[in-house]
């Protein structure tokens, strides 16, 4: 089994090591679901939460990343996609801009 997933160290692979990372995990834990079922030891029933808890470290990461290669490759252009855009309230993003002033 693997050790508890470090997010610092998700940050520096890739996105194909991330994916097939999160492959594994997503086996491992099913493995662990069949063991749950046929009535496995005890110790590895608890590894449940942890390997849980690692994919959604991983998701998080690749989300993360994901979403700031978008601000990068948007940053300056003259639209951006609503979901990049500051979220503020709907007036202040009706409001005036200071150009506009």
């Amino acid at each position: 089994a693997m050790a508890k997933v470090k997010t610092y160290e998700l940050r520096t692979k890739s996105k194909a090591d991330l994916l097939k990372q999160l492959d594994e995990l997503k086996t491992e834990l099913a493995a662990l679901r069949v063991a749950k079922e046929t009535g496995g030891a005890a110790s590895k029933l608890a590894k449940t939460k942890t390997f849980r808890k690692s994919i959604a470290r991983v998701l998080t990461v690749i989300n993360q990343t994901q979403k700031q290669k978008l601000r990068q490759y948007y940053a300056g252009k003259k639209y951006i996609p609503l979901d990049l855009r500051a979220k503020k309230t709907r007036a202040i993003r009706r409001a005036l801009t200071s150009e506009q002033k």
